[in-house]
């Protein structure tokens, strides 16, 4: 269960294979060894010690798989920066788990005054870019050209691997804490229901921050797949690359794959190459589900990955052939699939009781990939991790045939005139009018309901459509009572660091004042 194992494995077996490519850039598994080496060997004559937190703070390129392997390598823990942060979080997650080591790109230049003027312990750092490095860095390409080979530590099993801060969609952001077991585990598990073959090529999209890109990285690493990087998501360079890198399979997140489908040059790529999309992050409604099967190449395959960072993103699977015309008509295209091997998953009440199949309650975890903890939190840890059990927060219910279907998070959930209403049925429903581009449904206060189900919508660009509208296209699918009450039409959403909507900054302004946000 070690994280460097894969790399170890290509480096025997297809030395020179291409590993990792970034633009121009190309490396095979030989090279992307002898970097590893060296910058783990630069790192330790700066001082890093085993169990020391490295972080970086860097768009997504093939030097971020370096950082991590390199990490690694030393036997160091990698403190992942969130990207889309403000300096203030940014030094609160340095801070909160004394990472004194820095990696940062070109474009997060402009952070670092901020960072070193309020940081309790000024990083050490590292410039990770193709010109010279900055006064008072370190240079990466310098440290790896300046520096001997260092072996590699062989850490694994329970060492600490990672601390991935959550997105901080509520409350302050928590470290989660993953061992070598833990990211080994969710990738073995992965695997078991999937397969990556070595001639596939995957086009890295999702923030390597985050634990859909770093743990789908490090998953391919040690089934000898390599991957190809773009700096972060944006429609054009998604197509782009896939038209000119003959990529095989992606990872999407529901918001950026309609993007990709609402691109103005969309039929134009040449998108042949595609094998597989995996979506995840998010429930996807049906709409834009169908709309992607219908307008990628025949033959692209879907698979849906539902987990979150606590449980090294992966808990259930729904495997492609359950995309087809035969899943489409059962409606099992539209489940988060089954518990991946290894893993125990259950649908509990509040007390930790399994309820019954078709019943809606809380999804439990438990096993080899769930986390160990959070960093210094110990009552965080406790409330999430209950007697041997993860307390997930999503709603769901689960088929009589194990398929499990997320109808919300917990905390979603609204309760209008004494009923439950839950938001992705909402979402699902506005989806599908033709003008809507984005929605996210909450509840907000309301005297004469308790609370009353409220829909935020962005539009098509060009597109028109009317509250009474979008109220009378969700009766048709849905009751009238989980229609919204009142809808209110953005040019955009909030979005966190994954591209998922952030609800708490759309209901923060209906509960402001209020000691509790539900009525």
């Amino acid at each position: 269960m070690n994280l460097t194992h894969g790399l170890h494995i290509s480096m025997l077996t297809q030395p020179d294979a291409v590993a990792t490519l970034f633009g121009e850039r190309r490396r095979t598994y030989r090279q992307l060894g002898e970097r590893v080496a060296r910058l783990a060997g630069g790192l330790r004559q700066l001082g890093v010690q085993s169990g020391e937190r490295i972080g970086m703070l860097a768009l997504n390129s093939d030097r971020y798989q370096e950082y991590m392997l390199a990490g690694w390598w030393l036997g160091a823990v990698l403190n992942p920066v969130n990207t889309r942060w403000s300096v203030p979080e940014i030094v609160y997650s340095l801070d909160d788990c004394d990472t004194r080591y820095l990696i940062v790109d070109d474009h997060h230049l402009p952070m670092i005054e901020g960072i070193l003027a309020t940081a309790r312990h000024k990083p050490l750092l590292i410039h990770a870019g193709d010109g010279e490095a900055p006064a008072g860095m370190h240079s990466f390409e310098r440290l790896i050209a300046g520096s001997e080979p260092v072996e590699d530590a062989s850490d694994g099993g329970e060492a600490l691997a990672v601390i991935m801060y959550t997105g901080g969609t509520t409350g302050l952001p928590k470290g989660v804490m993953m061992s070598h077991r833990v990211l080994w585990s969710a990738m073995m598990m992965r695997m078991s229901t999937v397969s990556t073959p070595r001639d596939s090529l995957a086009l890295v999209t999702s923030p390597m921050f985050h634990v859909a890109g770093m743990a789908y990285v490090a998953g391919r690493l040690m089934a000898g797949a390599p991957s190809a990087y773009i700096p972060g998501f944006e429609p054009t360079l998604v197509l782009d690359t896939i038209q000119r890198e003959r990529i095989t399979e992606a990872i999407l997140v529901p918001t950026m794959l309609q993007m990709l489908l609402a691109h103005p040059r969309f039929a134009e790529y040449d998108l042949g190459s595609l094998r597989r999309i995996s979506y995840g992050a998010s429930p996807i409604n049906a709409a834009t589900l169908e709309k992607a099967m219908e307008m990628l190449p025949a033959g692209v395959e879907f698979l849906h990955a539902y987990g979150m960072t606590e449980s090294c993103g992966v808990a259930s699977l729904n495997p492609p052939e359950n995309h087809g015309a035969e899943g489409r008509a059962s409606g099992l295209y539209r489940s988060a699939g089954r518990a991946v091997y290894g893993l125990h998953l259950k649908i509990a009440d509040e007390q930790g009781n399994e309820v019954p199949r078709g019943e809606v309650g809380e999804v439990l975890l438990k096993g080899p990939s769930v986390m160990l903890g959070y960093w210094n939190k110990p009552e965080e840890t406790a409330k999430a991790l209950r007697n041997g059990w993860f307390c997930t927060g999503d709603a769901a219910y689960m088929n009589e045939d194990g398929y499990i279907f997320i109808v919300d998070r917990v905390k979603d959930m609204i309760v209008t005139g004494g009923e439950n209403v839950y938001s992705a049925e909402v979402e699902s429903a506005l989806s599908r009018h033709p003008a809507v581009a984005m929605c996210a449904v909450i509840g907000i206060p309301s005297e004469e309901w308790g609370e009353a189900v409220h829909a935020v919508v962005t539009l098509k660009p060009g597109a028109t459509a009317s509250e009474d509208e979008l109220r009378a296209h969700c009766r048709e699918f849905i009751a009238s009572y989980k229609c919204p009450k009142s809808v209110e039409f953005r040019d955009s959403m909030p979005l966190s660091g994954a591209a998922k909507i952030l609800k708490r900054d759309l209901r923060e302004p209906y509960w402001k004042g209020r000691t509790r946000a539900i009525n």
